[in-house]
């Protein structure tokens, strides 16, 4: 006899994000089309959004971030340290090359308070959320 499954789940607000990276995982760090996509972290709390992504030996020259329309998207390129290709032999398992990521970003952002900072190999993007959106305690008055 077979115990019935409770017709309610949870699904996370992050779950396209949680699909996304175990096929990567699978596919050994390459996305659906073949490029590289960068592991990363979203954080979210009443007053913004945080995103952090690994750029292991990405310079920070070589990244772009832009917010629009409620997208954030990360683009990039991690240049080989191959001096001439045909001469050596190697054996490599780092990706080099141009990434991208795209995240929807649901919550109101003030565009213009958008922060990143690149150190140690980490990209942190600072999202605010606009101030009018944030959740606030209401006190009740008594009549």
């Amino acid at each position: 006899m077979t115990t019935p499954r409770s017709s309610l789940s949870y699904v996370s607000p992050f779950a396209p994000l949680f699909s996304r990276d175990l096929e990567r995982l699978i596919s050994g760090g390459a996305d659906q089309d073949g490029g590289y996509r960068p592991d990363l972290d979203v954080r979210e709390d009443a007053k913004s959004v945080t995103v952090q992504v690994d750029l292991p030996g990405v310079r920070r020259e070589d990244v772009q971030v832009t917010f629009h329309d409620g997208v954030l998207s990360i683009v990039g390129e991690r240049q080989s340290d191959l001096v001439n290709k045909q001469d050596v032999r190697s054996y490599r398992e780092r990706f080099f090359g141009r990434f991208e990521r795209q995240l929807t970003i649901h919550s109101p952002i003030n565009a213009d308070q958008v922060r990143a900072s690149h150190k140690d190999g980490i990209l942190t993007v600072s999202l605010p959320k606009v101030e009018e959106v944030r959740p606030r305690q209401i006190e009740i008055a008594t009549a």
